[in-house]
C-alpha cells in the first residue's frame, strides 16, 4: 500500500468517555467508532493544542502550534495562511481532496484562504461556523431560514446556507446524514476512477444544540421538540442558559442521540470502503476538536474538567487510527503522548511524502508507534490561552490560571466551566483525574515547569498580544 487513501474524521466536542467499547458510560452505543478502535490503534494520551475549536483546528490543518502566529483563543484565532495546508500537500502528491462539514478557523469569509476551496480542497460542502457563533444548525441551512430568523437569530441558530466552492446552497436535510451521504459518494467516485484521495469529514456533531433532531428521531426516542432562537440579541444569553446543563431537560438524551447518529454515518462510511474494495488501502483517523463539553452533557470520565479549560477533560481527546498496512493493529493501545499536530506529518509519511513536506511541523510522525516500533511520544506539550496556560512534561502537568481575568469570569458565568485554582500541579501517571494538587508539595517541579513554559513561549509565540476574552466572545463563538 504505497499510496493509501486517507480519511480524517473530526467531530465537535465529543466526550472522552462517550464510546460504548470503553465501558465507562452505559447509555451510548457507538458500533462505528468501536469497530474503528477494534481494527486499529487507540491513543489514550492524545491531546489537541487548545480547549476550544478555532485555534485547535488551525493547528490541525497546518501541523504547527497556533501560538506561532499569536493565536490563543477565539478572538485572535485565524487560518495560518503563510503555511501549506494538509490538503495542499496531498494535492502535490496527486490525491483528490474533499472537505465536508464545519469550518471554523476564525472570522472566515467566503473566498478567504480560510475556506476549504482556497487551501487545497477540490470538492467541498461546508458551513462557516465563524459567522454563526461557532456552530452549524443540524436541520436548517437556507436563505429562507435566514429571512425567517432575522439577522441575529440566523447567526445565533446558525442557519446560513451551506457552501459548495464559493457558492451558497440550501440544505434543509439533517446535516449529519447529508455529510455522511456526500462522503460515501466521494469515496465511491474515487474508487471507481482508481484515484487516491484525502477526505476531511468535519461533523458538527456533537456541538450544542443537540435537540435539533429530525422529527422521526425525536418520536423514536420519546423526546420533546424545542425551538431555535429567533429573538434579538439582548434576550439571547438568558435563552442560551436554558439550553445547557443543568437547565436543559433531557440534555444527555439529546446529546446521545446526536452522537449515535454521527456514529451510524461513520459506520456507513466504513461499510462504503468495504463495498468499494478499498478498505485495505485506506487509513482512517478519528478525533475530536477539543475536550467534551459538559455543559452540553458530554462525559469526560475518568478525566476532570470540560471544554474551555486546561483540565485533562478540556484537552485530552479520543484518537483512533486504522491503518490496515500496520503490523500492529486490531485493538492495539498506544501509551505515547501524542498531539493533534502529529497528524499532519503522520498522514503524509504514510502517503510516501518526503520529509521536506512536513519538516515545518511541531508534530512528529506516529508511524513508528503504528508499526509497534516505538511508544516514545512528546517529552513536553504546552497550552497557552492568555488567561490560562499549562505544560505537560513526562508524568507532570502544571496549570496556571489568572483568576481575575475576563476570560475566567466569562467561563464561569456563561459556560459554567471551572478552570480550577490559580496554580496546580498533578502527577498524571498516579492521578490522571487530577484530584490532588501537589503544587505546595513539589515546588521544585513547579519551578522547572514554569521555566520550561516561559522558554517555550519565548520560542514559539510570534505575537504576545493578549486576546480579548469578553463574555460575548466566549459564548457567541463557543
Amino acid at each position: 500500500m504505497s499510496r493509501p487513501n486517507i480519511v480524517l474524521i473530526v467531530s465537535d466536542d465529543h466526550g472522552y468517555a462517550d464510546r460504548s467499547s470503553l465501558g465507562v458510560v452505559d447509555d451510548v452505543q457507538t458500533p462505528g467508532l468501536d469497530r474503528l478502535a477494534a481494527e486499529g490503534m487507540s491513543f489514550g494520551q492524545a491531546y489537541v493544542t487548545a480547549p476550544v475549536c478555532s485555534p485547535s483546528r488551525s493547528a490541525l490543518i497546518s501541523g504547527q502550534h497556533q501560538g506561532r502566529w499569536g493565536a490563543q483563543w477565539f478572538a485572535d484565532s485565524r487560518f495560518p495562511d503563510h503555511l501549506p495546508s494538509l490538503a495542499e500537500r496531498f494535492g502535490e502528491l496527486g490525491y483528490r481532496t474533499a472537505y465536508l462539514g464545519k469550518v471554523h478557523y476564525g472570522p472566515e469569509q467566503v473566498g478567504d484562504r480560510a475556506t476549504p476551496p482556497h487551501h487545497g480542497f477540490e470538492h467541498t460542502f461546508y458551513g462557516l461556523a465563524g459567522q454563526q457563533m461557532g456552530r452549524l444548525n443540524y436541520l436548517r441551512h437556507s436563505d429562507a431560514a435566514v429571512a425567517e430568523y432575522g439577522e441575529f437569530g440566523a447567526s445565533a441558530s446558525a442557519v446560513q446556507p451551506m457552501l459548495e466552492g464559493d457558492e451558497p446552497v440550501d440544505c434543509e436535510e439533517f446535516l449529519t446524514t447529508e455529510l455522511g451521504r456526500r462522503s460515501r459518494e466521494f469515496v465511491e467516485g474515487c474508487a471507481d476512477r482508481d484515484e487516491p484521495f484525502f477526505l476531511m469529514l468535519a461533523f458538527n456533531a456533537v456541538h450544542n444544540f443537540c435537540w435539533q433532531l429530525p422529527p422521526d428521531e425525536l418520536r423514536r426516542r420519546g423526546l420533546p421538540s424545542r425551538d431555535d432562537y429567533q429573538g434579538d440579541e439582548p434576550e439571547y444569553l438568558d435563552w442560551y442558559d436554558g439550553q445547557i446543563a443543568p437547565e436543559l431537560d433531557h440534555g444527555r438524551d439529546y446529546y446521545v442521540a446526536q452522537l449515535e447518529l454521527m456514529d451510524a454515518e461513520i459506520g456507513r462510511l466504513l461499510g462504503q470502503l468495504d463495498s468499494s474494495g478499498i478498505a485495505d488501502d485506506t487509513v482512517v483517523v478519528y478525533l475530536t476538536d477539543n475536550g467534551g463539553s459538559t455543559c452540553n452533557f458530554a462525559s469526560n470520565a475518568p478525566l476532570r474538567g470540560t471544554k474551555y479549560t486546561l483540565w485533562e477533560g478540556g484537552i485530552r481527546v479520543p484518537l483512533l487510527v486504522r491503518w490496515p498496512g500496520a503490523p500492529v493493529n486490531g485493538g492495539a493501545q498506544c501509551s505515547a503522548v501524542a498531539s493533534s499536530t502529529d497528524l499532519y506529518p503522520t498522514l503524509l509519511d504514510l502517503a510516501g511524502a518526503p520529509e521536506s513536506a512536513y519538516d515545518h511541523c511541531d508534530g512528529v510522525s506516529l508511524r513508528g508507534a503504528l508499526e509497534g516500533e516505538s511508544t516514545a511520544g512528546h517529552e513536553e506539550l504546552h497550552w497557552d490561552n492568555g488567561f490560562q496556560w499549562a505544560v505537560r512534561a513526562g508524568r507532570w502537568k502544571m496549570v496556571s490560571v489568572d483568576q481575575d481575568s475576563d476570560g475566567v469570569r466569562g467561563l464561569r458565568q456563561v459556560e459554567h466551566a471551572d478552570p480550577g485554582p490559580a496554580v496546580r500541579l498533578h502527577d498524571l501517571v498516579a492521578d490522571p483525574g487530577e484530584a490532588r494538587n501537589l503544587a505546595t508539595e513539589r515546588p521544585d517541579v513547579l519551578a522547572e515547569l514554569e521555566s520550561a513554559h516561559a522558554n517555550w513561549r519565548t520560542t514559539v509565540f510570534a505575537s504576545h498580544c493578549e486576546p480579548s476574552t469578553s463574555d460575548d466572545q466566549l459564548f457567541e463563538r463557543g
